[in-house]
């Protein structure tokens, strides 16, 4: 059987770390047929996965025949020389995964940046255009436990890599081994080697990343600053509370915060690099538990906002205040309204909103969204899921001049302000964040009058995504199964709604109620979208790299209470029709 060929090989070429786990395992046959059936999917957003020793997992033998294969692309470009950014995050072996990274690619002659130490996602897409580098990567599994690790890869424009180059990586990827891959040597004994050497040229190929493009970083985005005069009138004064949950964030946003005047309190137990995230399930801001150590020192010096960033500080989860003066966790629907509707009422308010502004979210993002940029004369967009979508509109409208992109985000915490990067970026989401709490207290307001206010205006919209993990070898088919029972099938009816459409968009087709079609105007992908009618709806997505399922379910009612009583039970509708 292939799946024990492969184990035996690994056994017999790996190094003794690995022999010795290996070895620990021998007599679990489940375990090898999940390490060694299937390689770990490359997608447009790279590989994710637990970090074991395998095929199917994330360690330096995948990580070195994954940039291999890269580097087959750049010399296949004949862009060796314009070079690779490579940037790393606080997770376990993610200095380890980044210097293989390096490695590999200088010993294919491919010229090298990487970061002296950890850098968040938006500092990696920064440099990648501001060295004018063929592409990048960062070592990171963003918001998932401690025992994943991921390798992202960026295209020239520090947007995630187009599905045309990650096709033509693949096919390099496709034909290398696992072992044998040759590896540039360094000066570099340890990790403090590299800590501290900026602009210091480390091998042939490979040099490490001054200080001046972090400079460069931090410029560009206070640029993006919209009330300096209210952050001198209260920042210094304003109690804020911050958590880099072990991560990237707290160096680049505490930074940025102190340049600009803002007082800020961190949480200490969560402050320091910890791959094992020992205060958190799950590094992830959307969850409630990330931002409880944050809400507790928020009560204790009496703060009015909490902010907290995941591992590679490309999401942003805050909690506010609400009229009770009890904390609330915002969504990534909320936040993104809130910050949308202070970046457009503010340039509004200086005269410089642009006439032909326009925002960009995805298509399983909150449409309070366009009704917001409505009201302030702004065109909106919908794109598929992944912010490489985002970016792409940035680079269409960069050429045609036809918009000008003033904000886009998407309902999983990701936002972004300007263009320096084509990725979420938590650094710049977190910065106006805090002079938005400013502003308004400036006005004498907190954010959620003024998140109360956009309820009243424009209707309560309350938005929900829940995940269903399919687990082992057969966890993926099984959900293409339940994708395909649902593109085959429609729902008459939820919760006494009928749907007015249903789009397919792997097929690219909408069908209306009455039978009429018309093209999705979307990419092709695995989702399935009904609308509701009166801005609702619900959508059916399956994640690109995990065995995950997601339920999207979008409502709007008169008042919060019947919008999340809507919410719950159209989600437990759906559940029922998708999932029996």
């Amino acid at each position: 059987m292939k799946y024990l060929d492969n184990y035996r090989k690994w056994l017999d070429n790996c190094d003794d770390d690995g022999k010795n786990e290996l070895l620990s395992i021998k007599d679990n046959d489940k375990e090898i047929k999940e390490r060694f059936t299937l390689p770990l999917a490359f997608g447009t957003a790279g590989m994710r996965g637990t970090m074991a020793y395998g095929i199917a997992n994330m360690n330096v033998y995948t990580v070195a025949r994954a940039t291999k294969g890269l580097a087959d692309y750049v010399n296949a470009c004949k862009a060796e020389d314009r070079g690779v950014v490579v940037s790393y995050d606080t997770r376990n072996f993610s200095y380890e995964f980044a210097m293989t990274t390096a490695r590999v690619l200088g010993a294919q002659g491919v010229k090298v940046f990487i970061f002296e130490n950890v850098r968040p996602v938006p500092m990696c897409s920064f440099a990648v255009r501001e060295l004018g580098a063929i592409a990048g990567v960062m070592i990171t599994a963003s918001h998932n436990p401690k025992e994943y690790n991921g390798y992202k890869v960026y295209g020239e424009d520090g947007a995630q890599m187009s599905p045309e180059a990650t096709a033509e990586v693949v096919a390099y990827i496709d034909k290398q081994d696992y072992f044998g891959i040759p590896q540039e040597s360094t000066c570099v004994k340890s990790r403090d080697d590299v800590m501290g050497k900026n602009g210091v040229k480390i091998s042939e190929h490979i040099t490490v990343i001054g200080k001046d493009v972090d400079e460069k970083y931090y410029a560009t985005i206070a640029k993006l600053s919209l009330s300096p005069e209210a952050v001198a009138a209260e920042g210094a004064g304003m109690k804020l509370v911050y958590s880099p949950l072990h991560g990237s964030g707290y160096i680049p946003v505490t930074t940025m915060l102190a340049r600009m005047g803002i007082r800020v309190d961190v949480v200490e137990e969560q402050r320091l690099p910890d791959g094992n995230f020992p205060t958190v399930g799950m590094p992830n801001p959307e969850q409630p538990d990330a931002l409880k150590l944050g809400i507790a020192l928020a009560d204790k010096v009496d703060a009015d906002a909490v902010i907290g960033t995941d591992p590679d500080c490309d999401r942003m989860g805050v909690a506010i205040r609400d009229d009770e003066g009890r904390f609330v966790l915002l969504t990534g629907n909320q936040t993104g309204a809130l910050l949308m509707d202070y970046i457009l009422k503010r340039h509004a308010e200086r005269g410089d909103l642009p006439s032909n502004g326009a925002v960009v979210k995805t298509i399983v993002t909150t449409r309070l969204a366009d009704k917001i940029a409505r009201a302030y004369g702004v065109a909106s967009f919908d794109v598929l899921t992944g912010f490489k979508f985002i970016g792409e509109k940035i680079k269409e409208w960069e050429k045609s001049g036809e918009y000008t992109f003033m904000f886009g985000y998407e309902e999983s915490y990701g936002y972004l302000s300007g263009t320096h990067a084509r990725d979420k970026d938590a650094v710049v989401a977190a910065m106006l964040f805090a002079e938005m709490v400013c502003y308004y207290q400036f006005k004498g307001l907190r954010l959620f009058d003024v998140l109360t206010a956009i309820f009243d205006k424009f209707g309560y919209f309350a938005e929900s995504s829940t995940s269903f993990a399919f687990k082992g070898l057969d966890g993926m088919s099984e959900m293409s199964a339940i994708m395909d029972k649902a593109r085959k099938g429609t729902i008459a009816e939820l919760c006494g709604k009928i749907p007015l459409s249903k789009t397919d968009f792997l097929s690219g087709v909408t069908t209306f109620a009455n039978g009429t079609t018309a093209p999705s105007g979307q990419p092709k992908t695995n989702v399935i979208k009904y609308d509701l009618g009166d801005d609702e709806w619900v959508c059916i997505r399956p994640s690109g790299t995990e065995p995950k399922l997601k339920l999207y379910v979008s409502v709007n009612a008169a008042s919060r209470e019947e919008a999340k009583a809507r919410n719950a039970a159209f989600t437990e509708a759906l559940k029922k029709d998708v999932l029996g």
